[in-house]
């Protein structure tokens, strides 16, 4: 199923076929449907109860989908002030609970750290932060203890990520490469 241009829906949990809002902007790509299908299932015995980062959020798509299927809390990061603004609004309207920060990665690494159990891991192609930012979660304090990463990347290119994320399952849709890795 195809979502009209501007929206998106949720897939699964109790906010399952809810739409999103998408605002247009450039270098926005959510994260398609079936992946997104993918991803959950191979979440499922894990999402519920967890606190999840939505790094990177564009949409939210992701960690409104953690919520939607029982996770804790979320939070989400977003400098763009439209998106954040369009994530704010669809979390009002669907009464979903999470913060939006509206930081870049970078610095919203660079405060306080809280453990996260779930992170998205999934930044704006054009900008290549996927090893700036995993080193900056792994040695921040960011993670659990055996905290699940899925970075999102174009399918030519397999991120340098830490020596302690382990490779738990992978996927390609088009010319996405989609991957759960597991800290250990």
């Amino acid at each position: 199923m195809t979502s009209a241009p501007g929206r998106i829906r949720i897939i699964g949990g109790h906010l399952r076929n809810s739409r999103l809002n998408v605002p247009n902007l450039p270098g926005l790509r959510p994260t398609p449907e079936r992946v997104r299908e993918t991803l959950f299932n191979w979440l499922a015995p894990t999402v519920a109860g967890v606190r999840a980062l939505d790094l990177c959020a564009g949409t939210g798509a992701l960690g409104i989908e953690a919520l939607s299927r029982g996770a804790a809390a979320v939070q989400f990061v977003e400098p763009d002030i439209a998106a954040a603004e369009a994530l704010r609004s669809n979390l009002a309207r669907l009464k979903a609970d999470g913060v939006v920060a509206g930081v870049d990665a970078a610095r919203y690494l660079q405060g306080t750290p809280q453990p996260f159990g779930l992170v998205f891991l999934d930044p704006p192609f054009a900008f290549h932060l996927w090893t700036t930012l995993a080193q900056q979660l792994e040695q921040g304090g960011w993670l659990t203890a055996s905290a699940l990463i899925y970075v999102e990347s174009p399918r030519a290119t397999t991120p340098v990520l830490p020596a302690s994320w382990m490779l738990h399952r992978e996927g390609h849709a088009g010319d996405v490469r989609y991957a759960l890795y597991r800290r250990t």
